[in-house]
């Protein structure tokens, strides 16, 4: 696998990851966890529709690469 391909498929997970995380902190971290645990979420759901913007301008961008 190249470079290229394996950095797609690291922010892929890393995508999953933070879509997950968020999900937890809104729906099943328990009562009274405090605003930390809220504001993590709001990070990972920020951060889950920021990373496919990034993959996607990578993508855009490496596929004119040559290596």
């Amino acid at each position: 696998m190249s470079l290229r391909g394996f950095h797609l498929v690291f922010i892929s997970f890393a995508t999953l990851l933070c879509l997950g995380l968020s999900v937890w902190c809104f729906g099943f971290a328990p009562r009274g966890s405090g605003w930390g645990v809220t504001a993590m979420g709001v990070v990972m759901a920020v951060a889950s529709v920021l990373l496919p913007y990034y993959g996607f301008r990578f993508y855009k961008k490496a596929k004119n690469l040559i290596l």
